[in-house]
């Protein structure tokens, strides 16, 4: 965990002379691994890994064991950073117990904290989880859990009344103990209200500069998944198209027979 616990977190806002945080989500040791290594304050092991890496076509397919089982691997790469792991769909939704044991389940496999995902009606679910002594991270705005309830995957808060009940929202969250915010797909002037609303810090995705940090889906930015391309996705790499290159070229050695060669055979002494 080095030092980044989440009441280390909790102080990072800009404003107060922080220096912005980096969350990168990770599902496997690799990709722990190189983000940790690049400098990554956070790894968030996402409920997007039901899109990114097990196919899905949303995020509602995966289930705690999905979430327990990708939060191991991330933790057995010993990355240094802050792990948060997904609470996934309908694993906070039916009782303050069973959300307790779900939780408890991802701070079991390796997490150092769960994020969930809605705004004044978690709020229960959030006293409980942190009465078991496991912190927080709210996340509000574009909810990909809640996008069949919200009519799709669309920008949030774009209405002032909508503002507003987003900012009383990410109030209540920082006042039930929540140690950080993601707030997500909302105008950029709606996440600074939410920023300078709450003493803690907010990480923006589709939300703008304004926030105390920026995540990234580690297969958005790395350019390994293309199918989908949201307006706040920055490529920083396009590997996607290495790989194809790099495949196909062995592919062709195979079928040619310029593979393996003598230096990568084993011989008979």
């Amino acid at each position: 965990m080095g030092k980044l616990t989440a009441p280390v977190i909790a102080s990072r806002k800009v404003r107060d002379g922080g220096v912005p945080l980096v969350m990168v989500t990770a599902y496997d040791a690799p990709s722990a691994r190189i983000s940790a290594t690049a400098g990554a304050d956070i790894l968030l092991v996402g409920d997007s890994l039901a899109m990114v890496v097990l196919g899905y076509e949303d995020t509602l397919q995966v289930t705690v064991a999905d979430m327990c089982h990708h939060t191991a691997a991330v933790t057995r790469a010993k990355p240094g950073c802050h792990i948060a792991a997904d609470m996934p769909w309908m694993s906070y939704h039916v009782s303050p117990e069973e959300t307790v044991r779900n939780a408890a389940r991802l701070i079991r496999a390796g997490a150092h904290s769960i994020k969930l995902e809605g705004g004044r009606k978690r709020l229960p679910m959030v006293d409980r989880i942190l009465a078991a002594e496991i912190p927080v991270m709210g996340h509000i705005g574009l909810t990909p859990q809640s996008f069949h309830a919200i009519g799709g995957f669309k920008v949030q808060a774009t209405e002032s009344e909508h503002a507003r009940k987003l900012v009383q929202a990410a109030k209540a969250l920082a006042h039930a103990g929540c140690y950080a915010l993601v707030v997500e797909g909302v105008p950029d002037r709606v996440a600074e209200m939410v920023t300078e609303a709450v003493d803690i810090p907010t990480i923006g995705i589709g939300a703008g500069p304004y926030c105390d940090g920026q995540v990234l889906v580690y297969h958005d930015l790395l350019g390994i998944e293309d199918r989908i391309v949201p307006k706040f996705v920055r490529r920083y790499a396009d590997l996607k198209t290495v790989s194809v290159a790099a495949v196909a070229a062995f592919a062709a050695d195979v079928r040619s027979g310029a593979f393996p060669s003598e230096a990568e055979s084993y011989h008979l002494r």
